[in-house]
Formats: C-alpha cells, structure tokens, sequence
C-alpha cells in the first residue's frame, strides 16, 4: 500500500463535513476547528478509556448517555451515523456542554474509512 506524504494531519470539522456528508446540528461556531485522531464505537465503556485530545468520536450510539459519556471523557466532537438524529434532550445537554454534534448518513465502517484515507490520525 503507498500512502501519501504527510498522510496523518490535523482536520477540520467543515472538512469533516464535507467528507461525511454531514450536517452540524450543534456548536456550528467550530466548524474550523481542528480534529487531530478519530474514533469509532458504539461501546461507550471504550470510549471512557480514551485519553486523547482534539478527538471526533464517531458513533451509531444516538442517546444521552454519548453526550454524558462525551463530557466526561473530554471529547467535544461527535458524528453520528447511520441517519441516526439528535434529540432535543441531546441538543440541550450538549450545548450546555460546548459539544459539536454532526450527523451523517454513512455507516460507521464508511465513516471511518473515508476520515482514515482522509488523514485522520486513530487513536491507536
């Protein structure tokens, strides 16, 4: 496999965005913030264990609980796929959170891929 030089680089959301296909549904005023690594999981005792700045946490897991688990992991990014829409409630805690919510209508594993060959750097 060859990959580009510089393949691993910083993102930003906008560019996320565009990639995913996705809407920001929350926290639009950082659409040029920077995204250094992704992750992926619908498992949100995984992403509990995270320890990693500038991250998007990519998830079909559409609940309160990934907001919860969101702030207290630190993670100020998520992308929702799957079609899967943010509630009200969500909307509400994230906000009060300072969170920036996407939604995109790709799959986890296309998300992902498409953000890998992107240059987004995974956590591990």
């Amino acid at each position: 496999m060859i990959f580009a030089k510089n393949l691993f680089n910083t993102m930003q959301v906008s560019k996320i965005c565009q990639l995913l296909d996705a809407k920001i549904i929350c926290g639009e005023e950082h659409a040029q913030a920077n995204i250094e690594r992704g992750y992926s999981s619908d498992l949100m005792s995984d992403v509990l264990t995270l320890d990693t700045d500038h991250l998007l946490l990519i998830t079909g897991m559409c609940n309160l609980q990934t907001i919860r688990t969101s702030e207290m992991a630190d993670i100020r990014f998520i992308v929702f796929v799957r079609n899967k829409k943010v509630t009200d409630e969500m909307l509400e805690l994230a906000r009060e959170n300072n969170l920036c919510l996407l939604e995109s209508p790709f799959t986890l594993f296309k998300a992902s891929g498409i953000l890998y060959q992107a240059g987004l750097k995974p956590v591990y």
